[in-house]
């Protein structure tokens, strides 16, 4: 952290400054009735973000203006009859362009907020427009009765979406439609607002048309989702259904390599939602706060802007949330099944390794069979060989001299050395099975 300027003797934080100055970053515009706006919400990336502030600098320089040196959150500049506001959110830029020199009466949607911009300047906006529409202003503080049948035509002959907010100092009239020109539409009739409270209204008109579109981002994503998510819902039924019956055979491999593509292609939507599910509840919040600001009175025979929203937005995004919820909860079951399959992988395992285990032991006991028989065997064999080796022993003595019945002799070490023979064998077979308890602690030794 840097250290701050010093305030009378006292330490100040680097960011105090900043921290006020965001409170005033995005100031409410003074809108005259009548006036023509065009609002636009351009979604760019970072690199996008930086050419669209040089872009905005030829604006400058074309109404003999000096441009600014660095970008900032909001700009907003006077041009005279054209007053160009730019903002910049997080996903998207903003445009206002306020037209000063309109006049009262006549088809108030003949000239726009872009009317008085040089010729091929707003083309050369980099980014992608994801929002568009005019918005006229009026004074209406000396007529008391609206043509409505005039307003419609202004609107092409669409259906109205009428209120008067404000408790009734406005008139604001749209359809939430495109028109002709590629643009939405709104007229406010000013009754009883000052130039700076019709400038609030405006601001929040423009910020509820911008969040909707914003928040409907995602739900042509959960209709993608919907019916791929309906076959998994089946498939992983079917799988838990296998599961239960335990009559029938299954094979752990296969449905151990379904689940694991079923993990990654939810794991895969998540990725490619998380974010823009987020996005539109925060941008449905903020839409719901504006229309609360807006204090509606309806309009006789026409749907209010709340009430609008209410039918159309809310169900819509209730169906992100509904899809979002449905990933997540596939997930966790998906999870679950996996869990389930492991288990009976894990059991079946173990069942072989009892099964090997009880092989091997009986393979032991046959191997000591075999072994107790061939230590008989060889107690023969080596008592033969010594009793060969001992004849010759007496042979050579009686051949030196010493009297003695070598017949006898013999029959006598007979006995004797089977016997050695026997106990030397029997004590290392002990000790031999001494050393394997040793190394295998679980295993009882021989006595």
């Amino acid at each position: 952290m840097e250290q701050g300027i010093n305030l009378h003797g006292l330490t100040v934080h680097p960011l105090r400054e900043s921290l006020y100055e965001e409170l005033h970053s995005r100031p409410f515009q003074v809108i005259p009735s009548p006036a023509r706006l065009t609002h636009m919400a351009v979604m760019c990336s970072p690199e996008q973000c930086v050419e669209q502030f040089e872009h905005l600098k030829t604006l400058y320089l074309h109404f003999g203006k000096q441009p600014p040196e660095r970008d900032q959150l909001c700009y907003h500049v006077d041009f005279g009859k054209l007053r160009v506001r730019r903002e910049k959110h997080m996903e998207f830029t903003t445009y206002t362009f306020i037209n000063t020199e309109a006049e009262q009466g006549g088809n108030p949607f003949d000239h726009t907020g872009l009317s008085l911009l040089p010729e091929g300047w707003l083309a050369g906006i980099p980014g992608t427009v994801i929002s568009a529409f005019h918005v006229a202003t009026e004074d209406s503080r000396q007529t008391h009765e609206l043509n409505l049948p005039l307003v419609k035509r202004f609107f092409e002959g669409m259906r109205l979406v009428g209120s008067s907010p404000q408790q009734g100092d406005a008139r604001v009239w749209t359809t939430f439609q495109l028109h002709s020109d590629g643009f939405g539409r709104f007229l406010i009739y000013n009754k009883q607002m000052s130039d700076s409270q019709l400038g609030r209204l405006t601001q929040r008109i423009m910020e509820i048309e911008t969040y909707r579109v914003m928040a409907l981002l995602a739900l042509p994503i959960a209709r993608e989702f919907n019916p791929q998510l309906s076959e998994m819902d089946r498939q992983l039924a079917a799988i838990t259904a296998s599961l239960a019956d335990s009559s029938g055979g299954i094979e752990e491999k296969a449905i151990l390599a379904r689940l694991t593509d079923m993990a990654a292609w939810v794991e895969d939507c998540r990725a490619r939602s998380t974010f823009r599910f987020s996005a539109t509840y925060a941008y449905h919040e903020l839409v719901i706060k504006r229309l609360d600001e807006l204090r509606e009175d309806e309009v006789s025979g026409h749907l209010t802007i709340t009430e609008f929203m209410t039918r159309r937005l809310t169900p819509a995004v209730r169906t992100c949330q509904a899809i979002s919820s449905r990933l997540e909860d596939l997930s966790k079951r998906i999870d679950r099944v996996s869990d389930m399959m492991r288990t009976r992988v894990e059991l079946a395992i173990q069942s072989q390794n009892q099964a090997l285990l009880e092989s091997m032991d009986q393979r032991s006991k046959i191997q000591l069979m075999m072994q107790h028989t061939v230590e008989g065997l060889s107690v023969a064999a080596i008592s033969y060989y010594t009793i060969g080796l001992t004849k010759h022993l007496f042979d050579a003595l009686y051949n030196s001299g010493v009297e003695f019945n070598k017949d006898l002799a013999l029959g006598i070490a007979v006995p004797i050395v089977v016997t050695t023979v026997a106990l030397i064998t029997r004590k290392i077979h002990k000790r031999f099975t001494k050393l394997a308890g040793v190394i295998e602690p679980g295993r009882p030794t021989a006595d």
